[in-house]
């Protein structure tokens, strides 16, 4: 007959240690106000029984339940994995929260909410009430819905808003997007393109409008115009196919376009190849998120990298830090992105217009 290992509790780390099992808890929780050669003698004790603290234990001691909940719009991720387009947000953003927590003894849960939802209060407050979250991380658009903001608010819990920079309840967090459009239009003017279009993403999300303010600004900084040169989308690969026709079919098209996202910049990329338009011999095009997809385009394109794992993993940190008492920062946290050269950029053809 095999005997069963006896669990090791809190009790065997206490007695192997000498101390309390009120220090112990004290150590496991991380919490002010312990000496560091009381906290190494109590570690040396779990590393020496191999104790593995319970999060339900944890959760039952009333301090904190060492989980983080991320929230993210139901609609669009559903509709991203049923499609199997190859967006990868979710992805990116659970590799920098999940190896951040796991630093730091936490771990993360993710939900879905619907951000139209008449029922959205009750689903969160479900999801609080279920999990007892130590923090939570809003994504684009949730992060600027005043309903959920509010509620969160009231709940007294630390969470930060990813895509935001708006003043008032929670930590905002942002990924630059208008330093990026910043940045990407002075890379195309740069390599001397004057007539650069502009696909703009859906007017849900705030952070279309900073991404068109970035582009309209480094245009004026130019003196080039913009008049003509902004289609609207929404993000999807059709709206995409109707913004890029607008802007290839004019007499004067532009000598290169931007995409708010992967998907638009697929669809601008298919409109130019049945215009006969060649990429990038005649039209340069560079993309917003920089997902699977465009790697392997033809050619692959040139895209703003949104630094989606590293914000992840920095809002894990504001909100551990805010759990431990840390004044917030004073300023909007920036995580800025970069651009990822490819073979879709190139100088303008004295056929293409600028």
């Amino acid at each position: 007959m095999v005997r069963r290992r006896q669990a090791v509790t809190i009790k065997h780390v206490a007695a192997d240690a000498g101390v309390s099992l009120q220090t112990v808890s004290r150590v496991i929780n991380n919490e002010p106000n312990v000496r560091p050669e009381m906290k190494e003698r109590v570690q040396a004790s779990i590393d020496k029984l191999g104790y593995v603290p319970s999060i339900a234990a944890q959760r039952m001691s009333g301090s904190r339940s060492y989980l983080i909940l991320a929230i993210n719009d139901r609609d669009r991720t559903i509709a991203d994995w049923t499609a199997r387009l190859g967006t990868d947000w979710v992805d990116q953003m659970l590799l920098g929260g999940m190896l951040k927590c796991a630093e730091h003894g936490y771990r993360m849960i993710f939900e879905l909410v619907d951000t139209h939802s008449d029922h959205v209060e009750r689903e969160l407050l479900g999801a609080i009430a279920a999990l007892r979250p130590d923090g939570i991380i809003l994504t684009p658009p949730h992060s600027d819905n005043p309903q959920i903001v509010a509620l969160l608010d009231e709940q007294e819990i630390p969470f930060v808003r990813i895509g935001s920079k708006q003043n008032g309840a929670g930590i905002p967090v942002s990924m630059d997007d208008e330093g990026s459009a910043c940045q990407a239009t002075g890379y195309l003017i740069e390599r001397g393109h004057q007539a650069i279009g502009f696909i703009a993403g859906s007017n849900e999300y705030e952070l279309s409008g900073w991404r068109v303010d970035g582009w309209r600004k480094v245009m004026a900084q130019a003196g080039l115009a913009t008049d003509g040169l902004l289609a609207e989308g929404d993000f999807s690969f059709a709206s995409g196919e109707a913004a890029a026709r607008e802007l290839l079919d004019r007499a004067d098209r532009p000598s290169a376009i931007i995409a708010s996202n992967d998907q638009m910049a697929l669809a601008t990329l298919e409109v130019a190849r049945s215009l006969g338009i060649a990429v990038p011999q005649d039209l340069s095009l560079i993309s917003f998120d920089n997902t699977p997809l465009v790697h392997f385009t033809q050619p692959p394109l040139t895209a703003v990298d949104q630094p989606i794992a590293a914000t992840a993993a920095k809002a894990v940190e504001l909100i551990i830090a805010a759990r431990n008492a840390e004044p917030a920062p004073a300023r909007l946290t920036i995580v800025p992105a970069t651009i990822v050269e490819r073979d879709s950029v190139a100088p303008p053809s004295g056929a293409a217009g600028g």
